[in-house]
């Protein structure tokens, strides 16, 4: 899955190392359009539904963070 989301972040955010960065939101490299485009994708290809909730800064931070909000909306 891991593969998966770097996969499609890197094909939405090409250039940025989302393999090593740990603040992506905190240091202002995934802004907002960026998460509306990485949610609808990620809704797509995992088949999963993201809540407002989901849509926390903390979630998006790290690849990481992105796989497990992944997994907990896939119960």
């Amino acid at each position: 899955m891991k593969e998966q989301v770097l996969n499609i972040l890197t094909e939405l955010c090409p250039g940025i190392d989302f393999e090593h960065e740990t603040a992506l939101i905190d240091d202002g490299l995934v802004d907002s359009l960026d998460i509306v485009s990485i949610v609808s994708e990620f809704m797509a290809a995992f088949d999963v539904e993201l809540s407002v909730e989901d849509l926390q800064p903390e979630n998006f931070n790290t690849v990481d963070a992105m796989v497990e909000m992944i997994q907990r909306a896939q119960g």
